[in-house]
């Protein structure tokens, strides 16, 4: 008995993806051409409260917060005119 319910489970195991069909599998959502832009900048935005935090701390000298946190929002601002151009351009 345990033998045949053995056979039973390994055959089930090989026959259930022959049978599942690309109708029961969910569909995919498509990628927005502004995704990586917009993970850019949750980055950025992460790095700039990192900055902040670290300099709170006392870890890094005025003249050097000044001057990170200047290039991260460079950084974010060249990011959110991309962005904004992806969106005017219809890509979005």
């Amino acid at each position: 008995m345990f033998v045949a319910a053995a056979i039973a489970m390994i055959l089930l195991a090989f026959a259930l993806p022959l049978v599942v069909r690309a109708k029961h599998v969910p569909a995919e959502e498509p990628i927005s051409p502004t995704r990586h832009l917009e993970e850019r900048k949750a980055a950025v935005y992460e790095n700039l409260r990192d900055l902040r935090s670290e300099f709170q701390m006392g870890k890094m000298s005025e003249a050097d917060y000044a001057a990170s946190k200047r290039d991260l929002q460079a950084e974010l601002a060249g990011v959110m005119v991309a962005i904004e151009e992806a969106e005017r351009s219809g890509k979005a």
